[in-house]
């Protein structure tokens, strides 16, 4: 049934139906030690375990929909800090926390135990290699490119096996925002962790390992949000920025002070570099530097708006409280307004479906519900802290988001990754863990923006 023709429901007794199914779908992603994974190409079988995080637990191989079962260290810092979320809300049992708690032990230990890849006993024992099928061998990494996985290199790796085995195939790396995103997630979990001595220690282990891969590679180049471009990224540097800020505060707080001035100074160097990204003849914060130095076509792209999002807490420039980041999000409404026939003729309570950057190619090009549910969320951060009008017109902004993303959600409340831009059919990977996790993120701002305007 097309959105138009459904009966109309009020929007909170469907986002608490919504935010229900979202929990319960975000969980299928989580330590899936049910599932195996076969690859024949690539020669491998892959049975996940606990602690593992995958992107989606749909067991595609691009037929058509793609091959998500992998633990993304972006994605799966994003879910967890979505776990998060669900133990923090009022409604949440005590069973549920303890399920939710022991969720973040798994993915702790699964974390630490990746520091022991080490890509030359793969390089050295290419035996392995005879199980690629001929065609999918230009696909398969170099030994060279593989020996040097190790060590502190594991850091950028991008995305691992969820039987925490190194990924054989050819991808975008490095990808240096992984670390900086896990200490942010780590870091905001750690108060709930008071009473488990071990946790803690293990938690505190990883957590000194990211922020040390943080500060010596923030400003280095490397691959972008999406795995596409290479340079210096506006998401990259400004999670960084916020994790070494976090990560200062954290070692104050233990009486591990040593690390804790150069973090800062990292930090606001980072910040300083973000203030340029601005373009005041364009009306955006620019999404990247390429390292050709050539200008990107994808410099207006919603991962800024993420970049606010996924480094909350800063309550100046380069947060949900930036004009500038504002007026980014009504840059790129204009855009996907003009450029998705889906947005054409939407009624008024419904704000545009949001994709990630202007000409995008992948799959049906989105819409993307992340990127809806990141407009819903900015206003709602926003409007935390903010008084009258504006604080109405921030949460209305919000709502008509969550709107749109309520039009192109089928009944059973299923969301993949994308809904098509000309007919809002779904698309992409199917039960995508970040669009369930953006939708609690979402739904838990809008639950702190009413809370303070009340």
């Amino acid at each position: 049934m097309p959105p138009e023709e459904r009966p109309p429901e009020r929007l909170e007794a469907w986002i608490e139906r919504q935010h229900a199914h979202a929990a319960a779908s975000l969980l299928r992603s989580v330590s899936p030690v049910e599932l195996t994974k076969t690859r024949p190409g690539f020669g491998q079988t892959i049975r996940a375990k606990r602690g593992a995080i995958v992107a989606s637990p749909v067991l595609a191989a691009y037929d058509p929909d793609p091959d998500y079962f992998f633990h993304w260290y972006r994605d799966s810092a994003i879910v967890v800090d979505a776990l998060r979320l669900l133990f923090e809300q009022p409604s949440a049992s005590a069973a549920d926390r303890a399920h939710l708690l022991e969720h973040f032990a798994d993915f702790i230990r699964f974390s630490l135990d990746l520091r022991e890849l080490d890509g030359r006993a793969l390089s050295d024992s290419p035996a392995w290699r005879a199980r690629v099928r001929p065609d999918f061998a230009p696909f398969v990494r170099s030994d060279t490119e593989l020996a040097a996985v190790h060590g502190e290199a594991v850091a950028a790796e991008t995305r691992v096996n969820p039987d925490g085995t190194i990924d054989i195939s050819k991808w975008g790396r490095p990808q240096n925002d992984g670390p900086a995103l896990r200490a942010l997630a780590v870091l905001r979990w750690m108060p709930h962790a008071a009473h488990d001595s071990a946790l803690r220690a293990a938690a505190a282990s990883l957590l000194s390992a990211d922020l040390a891969f943080t500060r010596q590679h923030a400003r280095a180049p490397c691959i972008d949000i999406w795995e596409e471009e290479h340079g210096l990224h506006y998401y990259t540097l400004c999670v960084s920025a916020a994790a070494l800020e976090a990560g200062a505060r954290w070692l104050e707080e233990r009486g591990a002070r040593n690390d804790a001035p150069a973090y800062r100074q990292e930090a606001s160097a980072i910040y300083h570099t973000l203030d340029a990204y601005w373009l005041a003849a364009e009306g955006y914060y620019r999404s990247r530097v390429l390292s050709s130095g050539a200008r990107s076509a994808k410099e207006l792209d919603i991962a800024v708006i993420f970049a606010a999002l996924h480094a909350a807490g800063r309550p100046q420039n380069h947060s949900a409280r930036d004009p500038r980041v504002h007026a980014t999000l009504a840059r790129l409404a204009a855009l996907f307004d003009a450029e998705y026939a889906i947005n054409r003729n939407r009624p008024a309570s419904r704000a545009p479906a949001l994709g990630r950057y202007a000409g995008d190619v992948y799959y049906s090009g989105g819409a993307y519900y992340f990127s809806t549910l990141a407009g819903a969320e900015l206003s709602y951060r926003a409007a935390v802290g903010t008084d009258g009008r504006e604080a109405l017109a921030l949460l209305a902004r919000g709502d008509a988001f969550l709107e749109t993303v309520r039009a192109f959600t089928p009944p059973n409340g299923d969301l993949s990754e994308q809904f098509d831009q000309h007919t809002g059919a779904q698309t992409s990977a199917k039960h995508l863990a970040w669009s369930y996790a953006a939708f609690i993120s979402a739904i838990a701002a809008r639950r702190d923006a009413l809370t303070a305007s009340a």
